[in-house]
């Protein structure tokens, strides 16, 4: 049995939540960097360059990427041999974000009940969903998630009998209907399966895989190719001013499902798509 404290917990989440937030991942800005010689439009190749010279400066600076910083959406992965001292895992990690939003002057953007909305002032509670796992180590990822992109996202209850070109059909109408609003070129999370919570978690882990990544599952992979395709067919383009580059990657995530069911969520994330994680 290995033991954590919390404060190491807290420092290191309020940590990712600036790192996050300041920096692009490198398998996004690559792929932005590539995307300005596929692109035929000049506005498109335009804002491309604009996005790559965004992402510097906030680096350079230690400014957000966005001014909308996200919802913290914090992914754990605790080993079964791993003892947490000093207080609860949930509470150093909402401390953590906590710490992060207020220090590293990030937007709040968190209200305490939906209907009434007053804000939390700290951008908690952050949402977080654990993985017990084999080992004596914890992983933590924090993904913040803007409110523009993910309002885009669509959850669908499809028959077994649509199959997959109902899974293509509802892809494409909820990409459309998104058009600039998820401030493109998008990544795309998909989740098939499950019921209908688990899609919906499957749609963001996808978001999370490193971009140029596939399925493991063949079928799969040629769904991720092709759905990648038809989707930087559609014109809509960077920011939604026409071009090729609308998508910089699909991913699906699948599970077993109910035989009368196959659920579907669509997870759109925008161009910044951001997520940093550290092993303690």
């Amino acid at each position: 049995m290995r033991s954590i404290e919390v404060t190491k917990i807290i420092e290191a989440v309020k940590a990712l939540c600036m790192q996050a937030n300041y920096d692009l991942p490198v398998d996004i800005f690559n792929e932005i960097q590539a995307g300005k010689s596929k692109e035929i439009s000049p506005v498109g190749k335009a804002i491309l360059g604009d996005i790559c010279d965004n992402a510097k400066l906030a680096h350079d600076e230690k400014m957000p990427i966005c001014q909308d910083t996200g919802t913290a959406v914090v992914f754990v992965k605790i080993g079964q041999e791993v003892h947490i001292e000093g207080g609860l895992l949930k509470d150093a990690i909402n401390e953590g974000v906590r710490q992060g939003y207020i220090e590293g002057y990030l937007r709040k953007s968190i209200v305490e009940n939906p209907l009434y909305r007053k804000n939390t002032g700290d951008n908690t509670p952050a949402i977080i969903h654990y993985d017990i796992v084999e080992g004596d180590q914890l992983e933590i990822m924090v993904c913040p998630k803007g409110g523009g992109s993910e309002n885009m996202s669509r959850v669908y209850m499809l028959k077994p009998s649509q199959g997959i070109e109902g899974v293509k059909a509802a892809v494409m109408e909820t990409v459309e209907l998104a058009g600039p609003n998820a401030c493109l070129p998008m990544v795309v999370g998909i989740g098939i399966g499950g019921n209908f919570e688990m899609s919906t978690l499957l749609a963001k882990k996808a978001l999370t895989r490193e971009v140029g990544s596939y399925n493991s599952d063949e079928r799969m992979r040629e769904l991720e190719k092709e759905l990648f395709e038809m989707i930087n067919k559609t014109g809509i383009g960077p920011q939604g001013l026409g071009g090729k580059v609308t998508a910089l990657a699909v991913h699906i995530e699948d599970y077993p499902c109910h035989i009368a069911s196959m659920p579907l969520a669509i997870n759109i994330g925008c161009h910044v798509n951001r997520h940093k994680s550290v092993r303690l």
